[in-house]
C-alpha cells in the first residue's frame, strides 16, 4: 500500500509541476510577420497570459534572438517581458523583464533592466502595435 501511495503522490506532484508552469512552459505564438523586425530576433506572445482590468491589459511577450556567432557574445539569447497596455490611451509600459541564457526562455534566468516602467506611445507597425491589436482588439 505504501508503494502505491508513493507512486500516486509522485504522479500528483508531477502533474502539479506541469500544470503550474509559467513563461517557461508557455504556448508562444509568433506575432504576425508584418510586426516582426528585419533581423535577428523574433517576437512571440502567450495568449493564456492576457489579463484585462478595464482599459488596461497585461500580457507576456518573448523575444528570441538568433545569434550567429558574431562578436561580441550577447548577454542573453531570449527574454520574457511582462507588458501593460493602456488601450484607451494607446500606450504601453514594461512591468518586468527576465533574461535567459538560451533561446525560447530556456537556460539560466535573471531579472533584466526596467526603466521605471514609464509609459511609451505605441509606434505604428512595431511589435507593440501588433500586441496592442491583439489585447485591445483594435484594427
Amino acid at each position: 500500500m505504501n508503494v502505491r501511495l508513493t507512486r500516486l503522490t509522485s504522479l500528483l506532484i508531477l502533474a502539479i509541476i506541469l500544470l503550474s508552469g509559467g513563461p517557461a512552459w508557455a504556448k508562444w505564438i509568433a506575432l504576425d510577420k508584418q510586426y516582426q523586425p528585419q533581423g535577428k530576433q523574433t517576437f512571440y506572445y502567450d495568449p493564456q497570459t492576457i489579463q484585462q482590468k478595464g482599459n488596461w491589459v497585461t500580457i507576456w511577450q518573448l523575444t528570441d534572438i538568433k545569434w550567429m556567432g558574431e562578436s561580441p557574445t550577447p548577454r542573453f539569447l531570449s527574454a520574457t517581458t511582462h507588458k501593460q497596455f493602456d488601450c484607451l490611451g494607446w500606450r504601453v509600459r514594461i512591468l518586468q523583464v527576465v533574461e535567459f541564457s538560451r533561446n525560447m526562455g530556456a537556460g539560466k534566468s535573471r531579472s533584466g533592466y526596467i526603466e521605471n516602467g514609464n509609459w511609451q506611445r505605441i509606434e505604428p507597425q512595431s511589435a507593440d502595435h501588433g500586441l496592442a491589436r491583439i489585447v485591445c482588439r483594435k484594427p
